[in-house]
């Protein structure tokens, strides 16, 4: 852009912002269904609507342990991370906290299990695999063990017939494990030859992966994954194979693959990942991840999808494309269905709901918290290295508010948070409002103002972005860049993540949040 096209832009855009119809707030939206407007799956009429957990929940793990049942999830850079869901009827779910808060690198596919009464999770991490454990679900956890295997992700636990305890990875290969799974007993081994899809399917990579393991009756079941996660939309698949023993030989389901998105049109796209679990009546089910038909930005969320079981001891996949309600599992026990977002920051949700991303092994150290106010100390020039707090947000269309009290040699705002490279978003030292798109500010747009106390609101509409801020909490300007923000997700950026509403900290002074609002729009 010259020098002239910016300066006359600069001033088409100032004058946007004095405009009557921009100096008041939006208007109000109306809400949807659930918490706050939030998409909810239960339909309390019997039924559910896909997802189970909207917004980026990928590569589900899931444990049946009595009439309980837990699933966390990849957590990539967010700390605290692995969240532990519960849930008694599959549908309903509420978050327990976070297993780790050390951060390790990205947090990849993992597998939650329970052996012998006590808990265990398989984390790979960096360039190894580690694993927490605990005797209790909602801990304390241990700290990382490193496990040391090397060049392999997605650990599938499993016991053999002998009752030694195993870890599947991707490949699909096997290594043994001690008796107490805190410890490797042997080396890496090819076992299975995955099946292969026709040469002329449009998928990303063949990538076989996510083994998951489960005995019932004679035959041990090998689902698992191939086609790559993302890419096409029809490139992730779940297919499976059986054996009499955890030694094999494998023979291939006579009907792979068992879920695949067939055409763009489908509301599901690269569905796989695949874990089976028996329900609370003894009905079986098929949990995975799935991107929404035209909205990436939200990341991989998670689906239930009913199976049965066959006369030659297959299962089969009965759900379809899971746009239209599904019978809810039987006999299920409901607890309440997620949470609500906002915040008055009266107790600490780090790890619930907030997570910084890719912070530093001290990052908790910035935070002070007084009821009411959490104060972050800054950290970094800008959003692009002050590790924000970062939440999911699994609606196409919302609406998020926060009231900051910007300290003296201190800059925070309000993003749309992808990664470092992707974001969006405004923000405000005592002296200027700066705004940002695509990780670069745009300088040319600074404008002078005293701020000590700034209230600033963003609104997603259908991946439509509009902010607008108020220096007293009544008179509302509506920033002068609208941004679009639909090309923010994987295939672009890499990542595996999802844009989620961020506040950031930088600099050398305090920024103090209070009062977050968010609520889904109609």
């Amino acid at each position: 852009m010259t020098a002239s096209r910016r300066t006359a832009l600069k001033t088409l855009l100032a004058g946007a912002a004095m405009a009557p119809q921009l100096a008041t707030a939006a208007a109000e939206p109306k809400w949807g269904r659930g918490v706050e407007g939030q998409h909810k799956a239960d339909l309390d009429n019997g039924t559910f609507l896909n997802p189970i957990l909207a917004g980026d929940h990928p590569d589900p793990t899931i444990l049946k342990d009595g009439d309980d049942y837990y699933m966390t999830f990849s957590s990539f850079l967010a700390y605290p991370g692995v969240i532990i869901w519960h849930s008694q009827d599959l549908v309903n779910w509420q978050p327990i906290g976070p297993a780790l808060t050390k951060p390790l690198g990205s947090i990849w596919a993992m597998d939650l299990v329970k052996h012998k009464g006590r808990y265990y999770i398989y984390i790979p991490a960096g360039s190894s695999i580690y694993v927490i454990w605990s005797d209790d679900i909602k801990g304390p956890w241990s700290d990382p063990i490193d496990l040391k295997i090397e060049g392999a992700i997605d650990p599938g636990h499993a016991v053999g017939e002998d009752g030694k305890r195993y870890l599947f990875v991707n490949g699909v290969r096997r290594i043994a494990l001690t008796d107490d799974g805190l410890a490797t007993a042997g080396k890496l081994e090819k076992v299975y030859e995955p099946w292969r899809y026709p040469q002329d399917w449009v998928v990303e990579m063949f990538a076989p992966e996510g083994p998951k393991l489960l005995k019932r009756g004679e035959w041990f079941y090998l689902v698992m994954a191939v086609g790559g996660t993302s890419g096409p939309p029809t490139s992730h698949m779940v297919i499976a194979a059986r054996s009499r023993s955890i030694h094999g030989p494998w023979e291939n389901h006579p009907h792979n693959p068992l879920v695949r998105t067939r055409s763009a049109e489908e509301k599901w796209w690269s569905r796989g990942h695949a874990t089976l679990v028996e329900g609370p009546a003894g009905d079986w089910w098929m949990v995975y991840h799935g991107y929404e038909n035209g909205y990436r930005t939200l990341g991989r969320q998670c689906l239930l999808e009913p199976i049965e079981w066959t006369s030659d001891g297959w299962f089969k996949a009965k759900g379809g494309d899971l746009s239209a309600p599904l019978p809810m599992p039987k006999k299920g026990k409901a607890v309440p269905h997620n949470f609500a977002k906002s915040d008055d920051f009266n107790t600490l949700r780090f790890g619930v709901q907030w997570s910084f991303f890719n912070p530093g092994p001290d990052e908790m150290k910035r935070v002070q918290h007084t009821p009411g106010v959490l104060a972050i100390r800054g950290k970094g020039t800008s959003p692009v290295d002050s590790s924000p707090l970062t939440f999911i947000a699994g609606d196409r269309a919302y609406e998020a508010t926060i009231t900051l009290d910007i300290g003296a040699d201190a800059e925070g705002g309000l993003l749309l948070h992808y990664n470092e490279r992707a974001y969006v978003g405004i923000g405000f030292t005592p002296t200027q409002m700066k705004t940002f798109q695509h990780s670069q500010e745009q300088s040319w747009m600074r404008e002078k103002m005293d701020v000590s106390t700034v209230h600033i609101r963003v609104r997603n509409d259908r991946h439509i972005v509009t902010f607008h801020y108020s220096l007293d909490g009544k008179n509302w300007v509506q920033h002068p860049w609208q941004m679009e923000v639909s090309g923010l997700h994987h295939n672009v950026f890499g990542g595996f993540a999802s844009l989620q509403p961020g506040i950031y900290s930088a600099g050398t002074g305090v920024v103090k949040m209070r009062d977050f609002q968010y609520r889904a729009l109609a």
